[in-house]
């Protein structure tokens, strides 16, 4: 079906669970002239090898872009139609119009380009691994970021996803501005802060 494509973009999320920061997606096209030892799903890859990879791909592909979407985005569409906002500003970001767009997952984003959506594509497809990459580990520098603006969080350890250890540093030092106020986690604690408030 796509295989009469020059131009075909992989995209993929990252951080769709976490309880702050932006949910960050990113869409490549690789070069077939260039191919990429190595690529699979992010999350299978040590955090050594990703960022290796991920100054290849920059390297190599055709293209790359990464599209984002604020935690005020994420509290005010919610977080499905957010990630879906940020895909298309990856691919709109892309310098080469793709033909063709693979992304991971069930559902494709509101858009006018030709495409399917393929679950678990980023074990099956080197496009949508190499987004995936790209996606991972410009979210974890933002949380290594982060963490070393407020180091008593422990971000760059948790990647803000919701582990214990992130808990009773929320619980402890409250809810910064970065976090998305619209999930259950954040909002307990931001009741709980209301009301030792009153």
């Amino acid at each position: 079906m796509s295989n009469e494509y020059v131009y075909i973009a992989g995209v993929d999320e990252v951080g769709r669970g976490p309880l702050v920061g932006d949910v960050v997606t990113a869409a490549v096209i690789l070069d077939p002239k260039h191919p990429i030892e190595g690529l699979a799903d992010s999350k299978k890859l040590s955090e050594k090898k990703r960022n290796m990879l991920a100054e290849q791909i920059k390297q190599h592909a055709l293209a790359w872009s990464i599209g984002r979407a604020t935690p005020e985005e994420i509290d005010r569409l919610n977080i499905l139609h957010a990630t879906m906002l940020a895909m298309v500003r990856a691919v709109e970001g892309l310098i080469i119009t793709p033909e063709f767009v693979r992304v991971d997952g069930n559902r494709l984003p509101k858009w006018q380009y030709a495409g399917e959506a393929v679950v678990k594509g980023d074990s099956k497809h080197a496009e949508i691994s190499a987004a995936s990459i790209i996606a991972k580990v410009a979210r974890d520098d933002d949380m290594i970021a982060l963490d070393k603006l407020h180091p008593e969080y422990g971000f760059a350890a948790h990647k803000g996803y919701p582990t214990k250890a992130h808990f009773e540093a929320i619980a402890q030092y409250g809810v910064l501005s970065c976090y998305r106020k619209s999930f259950k986690p954040v909002q307990a604690v931001l009741a709980g802060s209301d009301s030792a408030a009153k």
